[in-house]
């Protein structure tokens, strides 16, 4: 026989959803979260909602031995699946519930946003950058104003490196009549700091700017939800001034 608990199964004072209503999002455990998408546990050990949520993060971190949260960002629907007690309705649940946060996080600034900070810049092309498995370098494109014009993807290289040529750069910033830009790749390690191949290409694009007369506002590093900005960690901007 299958079991199938319900969160209508659980006292009312435990029960996930009413706690959410009344306590906030913010104060439930990632299981919790799980089970209200979940609506009901299932299987072996007769585990409720929430206790196959438990069962669920329990599974992706002694499998991948990485914060179960992680695991989950990149995870495909079989992997989801080879759980005991998750099926294809509860896998898609999950997987569209985690896109759709991704979606919610990434796409904050709208287009005409001003883009006046860094974090900003970074919500800006997180879409993109944040939690690709491979690296990717984009450019933003900003107005006079710094409001924003459009971002665009320039290369896809491997999960280590990617390259990007400062003339195919230039070229789309001029195509798209911007007269502002800020740079960004990320690393899929999470690692932000910079290499020197990141400090070398940043100090070209700094000069290719000023004789183009397009500022460089900003070189960004994103990864695993982090971000570092290369005009205030590095004094390349006070090397290369940009006149903005």
């Amino acid at each position: 026989m299958t079991y199938s608990l319900r969160i209508a199964d659980i006292p009312s004072t435990e029960r996930p959803r009413e706690r959410l209503l009344i306590q906030g999002a913010k104060n439930l455990a990632t299981a919790e979260l799980i089970a209200i998408l979940l609506g009901t546990g299932q299987g072996k050990g007769k585990l409720s909602a929430i206790g196959l949520g438990q069962h669920i993060l329990q599974e992706l971190s002694q499998k991948d031995q990485r914060d179960p949260l992680e695991v989950l960002r990149d995870i495909s629907p079989q992997h989801l699946m080879d759980i005991h007690g998750v099926g294809p309705a509860k896998a898609t649940t999950i997987l569209a519930a985690v896109e759709l946060g991704k979606r919610v996080f990434l796409s904050r600034p709208a287009e005409r946003t001003a883009i006046d900070s860094p974090a900003v810049a970074a919500a800006a092309l997180s879409h993109e950058l944040m939690w690709q498995n491979q690296e990717r370098f984009a450019v933003l494109m900003l107005d006079v104003k710094n409001r924003l014009l459009g971002t665009k993807v320039i290369t896809i290289g491997t999960a280590t490196e990617t390259l990007a040529n400062p003339r195919d750069i230039f070229r789309e910033v001029l195509r798209q009549g911007a007269t502002r830009m800020i740079v960004a790749h990320n690393h899929p390690s999470g690692n932000v700091e910079p290499s020197q191949e990141d400090l070398n290409l940043t100090e070209q694009l700094l000069k290719g700017a000023r004789i183009l007369n397009i500022p460089l506002l900003d070189h960004l590093i994103l990864g695993d939800g982090n971000h570092q900005s290369l005009r205030i960690t590095t004094g390349l901007w006070a090397d290369y001034p940009q006149g903005d």
